[in-house]
């Protein structure tokens, strides 16, 4: 007879095997079921982790879909106009960002009775009309601020480091004063008598920290009794920070702040002799001695600087009208100089001459562009070659050589050359003129004035905008935030600063004048493109700040 168990494993031998090799321990019933419910337990933990984890990933989707807004992008109009009837207005424009919205924005100044808050000079106890410093949003036009201040107007200048506690405002000069305003708010950081032995004028130039309370300090240099002045001032409060000090026994008739490679500080004067250096540190211990401390000094310029008057000679010619300065990196720059007959760059450390190009009579202050890709600025001159004809330039920043030109008539009242950097490190320029053409005659006494746009990748064309527009007062080419939104900026008034009239101030998208351009061509090349292929390369460009 079959032996029971030899059946149980052959039917079940898994079963059979357990039976024959017997539990491991006594208890072995007990263990199994103490581990079933251990496997139990550890499945449910793992699956309140999963819906823990889950809650919280919500959560967070959730916080930054409502309750965390995200950023939105300001809303442009892509051209506006500010009308102010009954105005004067002057020769300054500004651009920086008066409402901390990351779009740059526009602070003018205008003279009224009323400013456009419904803010008079009789309610702020001051002659009617008076001066009014206002601020306007890039993106539409509507009026942030507003500061009445009393008349005369007489200059200004914003972009400042250091006034009062703010990081950068504008400081106005007016009537008899100085007033110092946040350029955010409107408000006014410090106000005092203008030095009254001397007429100080721009530009004004923000220096390192003199008086070791943490800002930068302010410099004013102007003429003074048949000699060149200079007052140095407070930017924390205004107060002036020494004596005078007598620059120069001659008088300058312009200045600027140039920086050598080794951080020292000079003041460039433009006097009738030529150009001359004088070394900042020097000025400030005139002014106050142990104000100079924190200024470093350039051996290699001193060694220049003249024993007599400590000035150092950088260009001698007796027909100097413009210096430029044109930057490589943030270090080292080398200077332009424009005479009556030539223009001239400079080497900015050891003083030698890079070029020398011969140009006529200049009819607008140089401007600086990328017309080529090597980094280095290019110079843009007007020049009048005769016969009622101007011819626009662009030299080669590097070489002095002539990168572009075009002959075309001035109109009176237009703006100087100007250029916006792109991210393909070149420049959109715009000029104004008028080409000639077998319809029209130089002697045109049309109210159209002719504004251009030049892009290097297409030097054969131009696109020509007519503009019927009033007498331009200021003008200014910019983008009015980081890579986007190039336009340009007009204050246009009366024939005249300070004359009463109708001011309108408006703003319009470079781009907005594609469309409505003509592809005008210079020249004929091999693969000559169509003008909606020119104008769609217009539409494609991409723009920077810097290149």
């Amino acid at each position: 007879m079959p032996d029971p168990t030899d059946s149980t494993t052959e039917a079940q031998p898994l079963k059979g095997e357990e039976a024959a090799q017997g539990s491991p321990h006594p208890g072995g019933k007990e263990d199994s079921c103490w581990s079933r419910l251990g496997l139990s337990r550890l499945s449910n933990w793992r699956t309140a982790s999963f819906f823990l984890s889950l809650f919280l990933c919500l959560i967070v989707v959730f916080a930054f879909s409502f309750i965390i807004p995200c950023p939105v992008r300001p809303v442009y109009l892509r051209t506006w106009n500010h009308t102010f009837p009954l105005a004067a207005t002057y020769d300054f424009l500004a651009i920086t960002d008066a409402n901390s919205d990351k779009v740059l924005d526009v602070l003018f100044v205008i003279k009224a009775p009323e400013g456009s808050l419904n803010i008079s000079c009789v309610n702020q106890s001051l002659p009617t009309p008076c001066v009014f410093m206002s601020a306007v949003a890039g993106t539409n036009g509507e009026t942030l601020w507003e500061r009445p201040l009393a008349p005369e107007f007489h200059w200004a200048q914003c972009g400042l480091e250091g006034l009062g506690t703010v990081g950068a405002g504008c400081l106005l000069s007016h009537a008899n004063q100085l007033t110092a305003v946040n350029h955010q708010s409107g408000e006014i950081l410090w106000q005092l008598a203008h030095p009254p032995t001397f007429t100080s004028k721009l530009p004004v130039l923000s220096v390192p920290d003199l008086d070791n309370d943490g800002v930068s300090d302010l410099v004013l240099i102007g003429p003074g009794q048949a000699e060149t002045r200079l007052v140095i001032l407070s930017g924390k409060t205004g107060a002036q920070i020494g004596s005078e000090v007598v620059v120069d026994s001659d008088e300058a008739s312009t200045h600027r702040l140039y920086t050598t490679a080794k951080g020292s500080h000079y003041v460039l004067l433009q006097k009738d002799s030529g150009v001359y250096a004088k070394a900042l540190w020097k000025m400030a211990a005139q002014a106050k001695a142990g104000s100079e401390k924190s200024l470093k000094k350039d051996q290699g310029w001193e060694k220049k600087s003249s024993p007599e008057s400590g000035e150092v000679l950088l260009y001698k010619s007796d027909s100097v009208q413009h210096v430029l300065r044109i930057a490589h990196g943030k270090k080292t720059s080398d200077l332009v100089v424009v005479t009556q007959g030539s223009v001239e760059a400079v080497k900015g450390d050891s003083l030698q001459s890079l070029w020398r190009t011969n140009i006529s009579r200049l009819l607008s202050e140089p401007s600086l562009g990328h017309f080529n890709k090597d980094g280095t600025p290019d110079v843009v001159i007007e020049e009048d070659i005769g016969n009622g004809t101007k011819r626009v330039v662009i030299l080669d920043g590097s070489t002095g050589g002539v990168l572009w030109e075009v002959n075309m008539w001035p109109r009176p009242n237009t703006p100087r050359p100007s250029a916006i950097n792109t991210i393909s490190s070149f420049s959109v320029f715009v000029l104004w003129g008028e080409m000639p053409s077998e319809t029209n005659s130089s002697n045109s006494a049309s109210e159209e004035r002719f504004s251009y746009m030049l892009n290097p990748q297409y030097p054969n064309v131009l696109l020509e905008k007519s503009n019927i527009i009033d007498h331009i007062i200021a003008f200014k080419a910019t983008l009015l935030e980081r890579g986007r939104h190039a336009c340009y900026i007009m204050l246009m008034g009366p024939q005249g600063e300070g004359l009463q009239g109708t001011v309108v101030l408006s703003k319009r998208k470079l781009k907005e004048d594609v469309p409505e351009s003509r592809v005008l061509r210079l020249g004929v090349s091999p693969d000559e493109e169509s003008d909606a292929e020119i104008k769609e390369a217009f539409d494609r460009l991409r723009f920077s700040k810097e290149v």
